[in-house]
């Protein structure tokens, strides 16, 4: 059973929900992280089960679950951030109640960060969009998103996209092209000027430009310290390949 505790209430009432969980070339995370950090969001609850792998992070000298909800209050925004990668039993059911708990709390929409692989030769710099609705779509567009037409999508980002579709609830599934075998926080750049773009957050991506071998020293720990938690993990691990700085 995988449930989400709060141990600070919190009203979630017209907040936007912004997922990336662990993925090609970790464009979720590294977005994630460092909009946690730029907005000085508060950790305010975790997700629990028995069946993820007996892991705990620690930052700050503090023990914390490896999957952890934030908020910020004056954005009106909330954010997961996973520290391991989801093996594919869990995908459902995470979905499940990530997506329960955003209905339940009056949550309004969902922006998804994500990669897609791509060719080096096929590779740019403009991010495709998934979209629930007509309205979504035409603001993805604005923003510079390019729509996919055919294709097929797969993982929690998925799942949340076609529930948010049946449910007419606006939700933007964001991907970036990344090269396979290559982290580079360029990635995550390009996501966080696309949702400030989209959700007027004015998120400075300076320093992650600045700070990018700090950044992706940072994603390397958290996938280095549980790449032995699950076999899916260490599939996902490989599949990264040699950093572009190495």
């Amino acid at each position: 059973m995988i449930e989400i505790k709060m141990f600070k209430e919190v009203n979630f009432k017209g907040y936007t929900f912004i997922e990336g969980f662990p993925g090609a070339g970790l464009v979720g995370p590294m977005t994630i992280s460092y909009i946690v950090d730029k907005l000085g969001m508060k950790y305010v609850g975790y997700l629990s089960s028995d069946q993820f792998p007996p892991l705990v992070s620690i930052h700050k000298n503090q023990p914390m679950p490896p999957i952890r909800v934030y908020v910020a209050e004056k954005e009106k925004l909330c954010t997961i951030f996973a520290e391991f990668a989801i093996s594919m039993e869990m995908i459902a059911e995470i979905s499940n109640v990530v997506y329960d708990f955003m209905k339940k709390n009056g949550i309004s929409s969902i922006y998804s960060i994500g990669g897609i692989p791509m060719k080096a030769e096929d590779e740019n710099k403009t991010p495709f969009v998934i979209t629930s609705s007509a309205d979504t779509s035409k603001a993805a567009a604005s923003a510079g998103l390019k729509p996919i037409d055919e294709g097929v999508a797969t993982g929690i980002s998925a799942l949340l996209l076609i529930k948010a579709t049946m449910d007419k609830l606006p939700d933007t599934n964001i991907m970036v092209p990344v090269q396979q075998g290559i982290i580079d926080p360029m990635y995550a750049e390009i996501a966080i000027e696309k949702l400030n773009k989209l959700m007027n957050l004015n998120i400075d991506v300076t320093e992650l430009d600045k700070e990018a071998k700090m950044v992706e020293a940072k994603i390397r720990e958290l996938i280095n310290k549980h790449k032995e938690s699950l076999d899916s993990h260490k599939k996902a691990v490989d599949s990264t390949g040699p950093s572009m700085y190495a």
